[in-house]
């Protein structure tokens, strides 16, 4: 079988401008977390994202679309690199028909993108369809011309697609396939597609969603049937390029080569090598896709997914013999190899670079500790002829020292152990819930009905330019379902047919107010956006009743929409003023306005220094003193681009997008209300910054009149504190200062008394002693001994005799310190600090460990000290046989 060469890059521009010619609308890549839907943790599949389209719930920006869409799958994570096709990262090539056209067109197009682009001759391809479907098996016979025996009818199982077992939009599939030859197959001379043998390889997979499956198991047929096809990109490249495995195209041959110049390994050399190197190759892609598309690693969710794909990678990079981190190196290929397709990788580069640069010295730190421990328990069930490691031990690698559960299983199944995996999750599941317990439910209101369905027309929004609009009751709902009036004391989401109220999106909350008729009044307490661009004004009849079909009076509280648009309008300059002052690989990551304050998450590694914080707060600053005007523009997606428009991370947009411009300072994409001049701000002033989550930090900040309340409420303090410390405010710092230095001495004096008086104790400590073995055991109780002054005791006791094991313990705030220390002699006779001292905390509830000369430990039961203590003697024998 000889087929035309195509690169990877190739076949993809080629597909997506195959169906730009065909009046699709390519849409760029989703990204992989999935945007407003809980039921999937990242993007599997090419259609996922446009689910809500499928389903009529938002209305796509055109009926026929393409895309080439990321993909990430963990299921199979174990087969990647020991498998060809295995993969976690793939790219899903699409053309979709919603309620558009159907299977004449979807086969039509199909056919001739293979034949005419791909160049694949007419007698090397196969289609297999349902068995029921004549429709298709008649299109592919009387109107493509392909013959009858390459045409194949399979079952449901093959070529019927639903949602699992349940209801649903539903349908046939017709599928393409390329005979690779003869080599390939069985001795069945009558061989076709649905063999279980490698002959026949399916690529193309068109799904006719065209029934809905009732409760009864009936199909009934859609009124507007749609189309889904999806085509692995990185399996059409294998065929194209006439290779077995997706780690033999070309862009994974350029990673591959990027590996080997780095680790210093030849690929095809070793076989066991060459998992490693496979498993590397994968993972780098899905983890500098996944970090450019907002993920960050974490030991929850799609966090826990990158940061177990990006440790698993490091760690067959030190089984290949690699002693430093090295993905942060390898990344750039990716991008280098992808940036054409996926320019915001290129956008990102920085910001990649550092997320994983920081997550491989975190794991540099965690995975010696955490491999040691596991070594330590291997060898202990080895002894003690045990196959299982208990979930428990599994859970605290994973909960205490940041050890990928993963790794853990596939390290014990490398040396012939298991782990109860069933254990392991009801332990994780025990400390979600535990931390659900300790979480208070915040949403006091209980309004829950974001999604109601109703068949109803976008609301139209008029609060861009209007804060009072007459507007018509089109629906009531109470509990979810429809009445027709509500009256006083009732409370309902009320559906207005136009509105000056902003529902809450974007970080911004909504608008509240008044809607008023001649027969009653609402107090509007929140207003959101249900599906289908719906707004619902959420609120009580406050007088008399409201009806469906009224005629109202809808009026923001205007003062309450200014402050928030200050606010607002100020989150823009910031994020403008932070990637000036921090760099590029700045991005929001989330965002709340409400009238009171700003609250502003974006990307960055480190706490802002005191100085890098006046200079945002000067720019913000000097942006709203040089009364920018603000302008909104509805454009295409395309101009807005060229225009320079920020995109935020997780928004959906269609083909037009609205611009909001201050100045030639700031230009991004919002759907939110904003001042009409930078001016109107009044002033921006920070009042914290904090990290929220690994790579994310949080500026929280006030405009106008709240910097007015926030200066007062400082110079009342400098006011108090000088009052106090009996200086004037201009000679406060100086007066700290000086304060500081006395305290420092007068501690230092106190440590100095302390520590004479416990070195003249020292000898009546050393009284103590008792021999174990060749070697002597020192244990002994403090009352008040901080962790550092502990490790002093117990390095003058060893520096005085190096057969000595010393373990000390101190109570202090109702909690208990231990420290061990060894001599070197006592270490080269067996004697291990960490083992030793990680049994005595257990006594106390504790928990701890070290290196064989030193190490420490907690505990919580300070009425345990003495036992803790005495068992130190039994585990030091136990050491020394």
């Amino acid at each position: 079988m000889k087929l035309k060469f195509k690169s990877v890059n190739e076949i993809r521009k080629s597909y997506l401008d195959f169906f730009a010619s065909k009046d699709h609308y390519v849409s760029p890549s989703f990204p992989l977390v999935p945007i407003n839907d809980n039921s999937l943790l990242l993007i599997n599949a090419g259609m996922a994202p446009l689910k809500n389209y499928f389903m009529g719930i938002e209305k796509p920006p055109k009926n026929r679309m393409s895309t080439c869409q990321k993909c990430i799958r963990t299921g199979d994570i174990e087969n990647v690199g020991i498998t060809a096709r295995h993969a976690t990262f793939f790219e899903m090539l699409g053309n979709f028909s919603f309620g558009n056209y159907f299977k004449n067109e979807a086969i039509a197009w199909a056919w001739e993108f293979v034949t005419t682009v791909l160049e694949i001759s007419p007698e090397l391809l196969w289609v297999t369809v349902y068995e029921e479907d004549d429709e298709a098996y008649n299109i592919w016979r009387d109107k493509i011309g392909v013959s009858e025996d390459r045409i194949v009818r399979l079952g449901k199982e093959d070529n019927f697609w639903e949602i699992g077992t349940g209801t649903g939009p539903c349908g046939p599939c017709s599928e393409i396939y390329i005979d690779r030859g003869a080599e390939f197959g069985c001795d069945d001379e009558h061989c076709k597609p649905g063999c279980d043998c490698d002959r026949f390889l399916e690529f193309w997979n068109l799904v006719f969603t065209q029934f809905n499956k009732e409760e009864d198991k009936t199909l009934t047929p859609l009124p507007h049937p749609n189309i889904d096809t999806g085509m692995g990109l990185e399996r059409v490249a294998c065929m194209l390029q006439g290779v077995d495995s997706i780690f033999d195209i070309d862009t994974m041959q350029d990673i591959i080569r990027k590996i080997e110049e780095l680790l210093h390994v030849k690929y095809r050399e070793d076989s066991k090598k060459d998992i490693s190197i496979r498993i590397i190759t994968d993972h780098i892609r899905a983890v500098t896709f996944l970090i450019g598309d907002g993920v960050i690693p974490s030991n929850e969710g799609r966090g826990y997914v990158l940061r177990r794909l990006l440790r698993r990678a490091a760690r067959h990079g030190k089984l290949l013999g690699m002693d430093r981190p090295f993905l942060h190196e390898l990344m750039s290929k990716v991008i280098e190899i992808n940036a054409d397709a996926y320019p915001e990788l290129k956008e990102k580069q920085e910001y990649i670079y550092k997320v994983i640069k920081v997550e491989e010295d975190k794991f540099e730190e965690t995975i010696y500790q955490g491999l040691e421990i596991l070594r330590e328990e291997m060898n202990r069930m080895k002894d003690t002829n045990e196959t299982m490691m208990s979930p428990e031990k599994a859970f605290r690698l994973y909960d205490t020292f940041g050890f990928p559960f993963d790794l853990t299983k596939e390290i014990l199944t490398e040396e012939g152990f298991s782990v109860e995996e069933e254990g392991f999750y009801e332990e994780m599941e025990k400390q979600r819930n535990r931390a659900r317990s300790a979480r208070k439910d915040s949403d006091n209101e209980g309004w829950k009905k974001e999604n109601i369905s109703l068949d109803l027309e976008p609301t139209v929004f008029e609060g861009y330019t209007s804060f009072t609009e007459e507007a018509s009751i089109i629906s009531i709902v109470q509990e979810d379902a429809l009445i027709q009036t509500a009256k006083k004391g009732d409370k309902a989401i009320f559906i207005l047919n136009r509105t000056p109220f902003y529902a809450e999106s974007g970080g911004q909350v909504g608008d509240i107010g008044i809607l008023e008729s001649q027969r009653g009044k609402v107090s509007v307490i929140q207003t959101k956006k249900g599906n289908n661009d719906v707004i619902m004004h959420i609120g009580e009849v406050i007088e008399g009743e409201i009806s469906v079909g009224d005629s109202m009076i809808a009026e923001i509280n205007e003062s309450r929409r200014n402050e928030t648009m200050r606010n607002h309008s100020a989150t823009h300059l910031l994020h403008k003023a932070l990637r000036t002052v921090l760099g590029n690989h700045v991005t929001q990551a989330g965002s709340f306005v409400t009238p009171e304050r700003v609250r502003f998450d974006f990307t960055h590694f480190e706490a802002m220094t005191k100085e890098e914080l006046q200079k945002v707060e000067l720019a913000v600053n000097g942006a709203i003193y040089s009364y920018l005007e603000v302008t909104c523009q509805e454009m295409a997606i395309e101009k807005a681009k060229e225009k320079g428009a920020m995109a935020l991370f997780g928004e959906k947009y269609g083909q037009t997008v609205r611009v909001v411009s201050m100045g030639d300072y700031s230009v991004e994409l919002c759907g939110g209300t904003h001042v009409s001049n930078t001016s109107e701000i009044g002033m921006f002033k920070i009042v914290s910054e904090s990290g929220v989550a690994s790579g994310v930090r949080r500026i929280e900040a006030v405009t106008g009149m709240k910097v007015y309340e926030v200066l007062k409420k400082q110079e009342g303090l400098l006011e108090d504190l000088s009052e106090k410390m009996k200086t004037k405010q201009d000679q406060l710092s100086e007066r700290v200062e000086h304060q500081i230095v006395e305290l420092k001495e007068a501690k230092k004096e106190i440590a100095q008394l302390k520590n004479t008086i416990l070195q003249e104790n020292m000898d009546n400590i050393m009284s103590h002693c008792i021999d174990v073995s060749d070697l002597k055991l020192l244990t002994n109780e403090f009352e008040n001994v901080d962790s550092d002054d502990l490790r002093n005791i117990a390095q003058s006791l060893v520096d005085k005799d190096d057969t000595l094991v010393v373990v000390l313990a101190s109570k202090k705030d109702e909690k208990i310190n231990f420290i061990a220390m060894a001599g070197k002699n006592a270490v080269e006779k067996g004697a291990h600090c960490g083992n030793l001292l990680r049994e005595v905390a257990k006594i106390a509830k504790g928990g701890g460990g070290g290196k064989a000369n030193m190490a420490q430990a907690g505990g919580k039961d300070v009425s345990k000290i003495k036992d803790a203590l005495n068992v130190a003697k039994d585990v030091l024998i136990a050491q020394l046989l």
